[in-house]
């Protein structure tokens, strides 16, 4: 395609957006990658945009809310994920501290480690790095996980 035209490329965004939200820089790249031209791509990124069909600030908020509900991302993992979906930093941060306050998710965390090692003694050094690498993998930061990992976990 010799950078396609406008109709064609909202009519590819539109089905694009109808499997699940997306962020701007998801639908530019898979317009770009579909063959149009960067000349054809912003317009309808910008029509898009005018139409609420593609909000950067409702899909990272609707992201997040579902990675730390659903499978318990910590503000590593989750600021990451954000980033690789071209959410631009400032919301990025702004989102994670409306997430996790200061406390950087240390409540979310040790719900989960007792959901998880509900019963099994983590001053055993096996269950203790099991449950290190756990939080890790989540994307808690190594001080919340430090701190919370010295309380006991309800039997």
């Amino acid at each position: 395609m010799s950078g396609g035209s406008g109709a064609e490329a909202f009519k590819r965004a539109l089905k694009f957006l109808g499997y699940r939200a997306r962020s701007e820089t998801e639908v530019r790249t898979k317009l770009i990658q579909a063959g149009f031209s960067p000349k054809v791509v912003e317009p309808i990124l910008e029509k898009l945009r005018s139409l609420k069909l593609l909000d950067d600030e409702a899909f990272a908020r609707s992201f997040a809310q579902a990675r730390i509900e659903d499978r318990g991302y910590g503000p590593l993992r989750l600021e990451r994920e954000l980033r690789l979906k071209g959410i631009a930093k400032t919301l990025v941060g702004r989102i994670l501290d409306e997430s996790f306050g200061r406390q950087g998710g240390k409540d979310r965390a040790q719900a989960l480690v007792e959901k998880r090692f509900h019963g099994k003694d983590l001053n055993d050094a096996k269950n203790l790095r099991r449950a290190v690498g756990f939080l890790q993998r989540r994307g808690y930061r190594d001080s919340v996980i430090a701190e919370i990992l010295k309380q006991p976990v309800g039997d």
